[in-house]
């Protein structure tokens, strides 16, 4: 695993994991939305590393956007189903979510969709002490990326579950690895206990 040739940041307790959902946490589909909880499927090994890391972090915040709401395609109540079937297990593994923001916005324009930083400025307006220059984005793809950039966190971490290194530019994260149980051992390693 070749890594760009950045700092480590500093990473302790006063820090902040945001995760991307579909792609990062949950097996993608292709071209499509996960509509439905029997449609929702944890990555291997995916609650675990959520598990791992969250008690290292002062939060842990999902942002995701889901355009299926605002097309009337996922039903929001099933959309609940999800994250509460999500954290759920992520708690039983001895994890944490501690909140879940999505965007069903269509418009591309939206301040909370993906890769605006909307989303990131609500979790901090909910948990006063997150400083976005002291977190973490974790995601799929150059959107992810670039909400982490126009949100100014601190570290962009890149997964190459679903495109293929060199598909997003190197100038847009920090780090990448090719899961999240790959990213969390990496963390574990580096954050000040």
């Amino acid at each position: 695993m070749t890594q760009p040739k950045k700092m480590y940041p500093e990473i302790d307790k006063d820090w902040t994991l945001f995760l991307d959902r579909d792609g990062v946490i949950n097996e993608e589909k292709h071209e499509a939305y996960v509509n439905h909880l029997d449609e929702f499927i944890f990555y291997p090994n995916a609650v675990e590393a959520i598990a791992i890391l969250s008690p290292l972090f002062y939060k842990t915040i999902v942002v995701t956007n889901q355009k299926g709401v605002g097309r009337g395609i996922t039903l929001l109540p099933e959309l609940n189903r999800i994250h509460q079937y999500m954290t759920t297990e992520v708690e039983k593994a001895g994890g944490k979510i501690h909140k879940v923001y999505y965007c069903p916005d269509l418009d591309n324009d939206s301040p909370n969709r993906k890769p605006n930083p909307g989303m990131a400025f609500q979790a901090q307006y909910n948990f006063s002490k997150i400083d976005l220059s002291k977190s973490i984005m974790i995601g799929n793809n150059a959107s992810d990326m670039e909400f982490g950039r126009n949100a100014a966190i601190g570290c962009k971490v890149l997964l190459t579950t679903t495109n293929p290194l060199g598909t997003v530019h190197p100038s847009l994260y920090d780090f990448h690895f090719a899961s999240l149980f790959e990213a969390a051992l990496f963390l574990q390693d580096r954050v000040k206990k």
